[in-house]
């Protein structure tokens, strides 16, 4: 299936001053199959080193860090000459192997011409522990997310439509041949999400049953890690925060607050627990900005915050949430149909590269996302539905006045002046396109 990441896997390829590459990215979203697939549109041969299924592979790197000695062995075993230029080698589940990422260093300095990628299912939570020795500036780091809407839309054999919407200008409606097809498809987004088996399930089968079980193997599988790999104190505690994602995600004020976890438990007993599932690429977070500057990390209040989940359909399958009611728009779920749309928007800036944060007043007005653009702040504000009145994001924009915006919702795409700032009503199945 198409993946975006691919040209900046081949742009990595090429740079002068490449380094080994660390892929990160929640489990099963697809980092060993893009790697293999970069590796045969783009080398000769290709080395995969596996050091969970391989565990005796670790012996390479016990002795020394002589990063010649440890390539030699690898040629040996795999049967294959390794030549810088030629050969791609990928070190898959490297979590496993701590000396291993310490070698990066070493590769980095004494055979920078050999192209080497990492990854891991869990690397994010092995790189924070105490033990293991991080290459620091002697790697470069790529982020793959579960497949954007986009990715989804070519994968359902509609390449057509992208095509249609990449030059598509802000002055023109979008007619109903095209706006159907495409809610339809968000639709089926929001139900299959982006996880490549769930993805491959659902352009096989068209089944939803069967979509919603592949989503809860996927589920049980992330369960099934935070006993295998978290701190075992940790345990209950990383189970309470994840089990309580979709309802807080739902509340009107959908901060999320410790003491809704579990009743009597306090912020500083299951802070580690929700830093392990943030590490681990799980939940998202996102944090307030009450003033905004530039840079707005520099601004942010990391003690108030609101948590999303890596993936739309995740989130929808957590929630319990059936298909029918997404597919026939119940009123009955007003309150997840917000946080869908909101989690959806969410992981497509994060897809899109942007760091979003969100802005609240008091409690009287809240902006749902707030991003950096070339210096500017650009506020965002997500409506599921065609009802695009935002009080909140006239004030922020009367208040900071950003040079640009974005209303994201069920109406039709517009372009419009809210009080100084340039205002485009962009449908929620255009996200994908927001920087042209």
């Amino acid at each position: 299936m198409y993946r975006e990441i691919l040209k900046d896997l081949e742009k990595w390829k090429d740079k002068s001053r490449r380094k080994p590459l660390i892929l990160t990215g929640v489990r099963q979203c697809g980092k060993t199959y893009i790697v293999e697939e970069f590796a045969k549109e783009n080398f000769k041969s290709y080395v995969y080193v596996n050091f969970e299924s391989e565990e005796t592979l670790s012996a390479f790197f016990d002795y020394d860090f002589d990063v010649h000695r440890i390539v030699r062995e690898l040629e040996r075993h795999f049967k294959t000459q390794i030549i810088s230029g030629e050969t791609l080698v990928f070190f898959d589940e490297i979590q496993e192997c701590t000396r291993a990422i310490t070698s990066l260093k070493y590769f980095c300095e004494k055979m920078r011409d050999l192209h080497i990628v990492c990854a891991g299912s869990l690397l994010g939570v092995a790189l924070k522990k105490e033990q293991v020795s991080f290459p620091v500036g002697k790697v470069n780091r790529l982020q793959l997310y579960p497949m954007s809407f986009k990715e989804f839309v070519i994968a359902n054999d509609r390449t057509d439509l992208i095509e249609v919407f990449d030059e598509w200008p802000t002055d023109r409606e979008i007619p109903t041949i095209y706006k159907e097809p495409m809610e339809e498809l968000l639709k089926a987004y929001y139900i299959v999400g982006g996880m490549p088996e769930v993805v491959k399930t659902w352009i096989e089968t068209h089944d939803y049953d069967e979509v919603e079980e592949v989503q809860n193997e996927i589920l049980g599988d992330y369960a099934d890690d935070f006993s295998k790999h978290a701190p075992l104190s940790d345990v209950p505690k990383i189970r309470w925060i994840w089990d309580s994602v979709p309802v807080q995600l739902a509340k009107e004020n959908n901060k999320f607050v410790f003491s809704h976890v579990k009743k009597g438990k306090r912020s500083a007993e299951l802070e580690d627990a929700l830093q392990w599932l943030v590490d681990a690429g799980l939940l998202i977070k996102t944090e307030l900005v009450g003033n905004p500057e530039i840079p707005l990390e520099g601004a942010a209040d990391k003690t108030y915050f609101k948590v999303y989940m890596s993936d739309v359909g995740l989130l929808r399958a957590k929630s319990k949430v059936s298909v029918n009611t997404i597919l026939e728009e119940s009123d009955l779920y007003i309150r997840y149909k917000g946080a869908f749309a909101e989690n959806y928007v969410l992981n497509e800036l994060k897809s899109l590269g942007k760091a979003p944060f969100f802005w609240r007043s008091g409690n009287t007005a809240e902006v749902d996302f707030i991003y950096e653009d070339e210096g500017e702040l650009v506020p965002v504000e997500v409506k599921a539905a065609d009802n695009t009145q935002a009080k909140s994001y006239k004030q922020f924009c009367k208040k900071y006045h950003p040079k640009k915006g974005l209303k994201l919702s069920r109406k039709n795409i517009a372009e419009n002046l809210c009080e100084s700032t340039v205002t485009y009503n962009i449908p929620l199945y255009l996200e994908w396109n927001i920087d042209r």
